[in-house]
This record gives structure tokens, sequence and C-alpha cells, in this order.
């Protein structure tokens, strides 16, 4: 049996608020995520750990969600999130 996944791939965690912001309002967003996608595999990044972007009253940063089927509006939308995702 092989080794995990996990042993032989570069993880790289994304925090959206201040990875890249897209709309020029100060908060990182989905689509700034989006935009870099192709930077963080020619550094050879293999898997992306993205922090919680869903709907928080954002007292924990975001990990207080409050709805775990939206996107939190400073950060984009559901189709932003599909997006990146594919």
């Amino acid at each position: 049996m092989g080794s995990p996944w996990w042993h032989s791939t570069t993880i790289y965690q994304i925090y959206p608020r201040s990875f890249a912001d897209s709309n020029g309002d100060g908060i990182g967003d989905l689509p700034g995520i989006t935009s870099k996608l192709d930077y963080l595999v020619d550094l050879g990044v293999g898997t992306m750990w993205v922090s919680p972007f869903f709907k928080s009253p954002q007292r924990d940063f975001g990990y207080d969600v409050s709805d775990y089927c939206d996107v939190a509006p400073e950060y984009g939308t559901l189709a932003d999130a599909e997006e990146m995702i594919e």
C-alpha cells in the first residue's frame, strides 16, 4: 500500500480575508483567490486549504459559521465559490 496522498503534496492554507483582494475594498475575496491559482500551481502547491468563507458574525475570524450554505458577502458569492473550486 502506498503512502497517504498528503505525504506527497504541498499544502497551502489561504485565509481569504487577507490573501488577495479583487475589488479594491481592502478585504480579500474568492475572486482574488481564483486569480492567483495559476501562481500557486507554479509554486508547486498541490492542495489548497481555504479557511472558512461562509456567512458568519465574524466574532471568531469566520470559524463561527452561521450559514454553511452561503458565502459571506465580503468574500463573494456562491458562483464565485463554484468558480474557485472548479
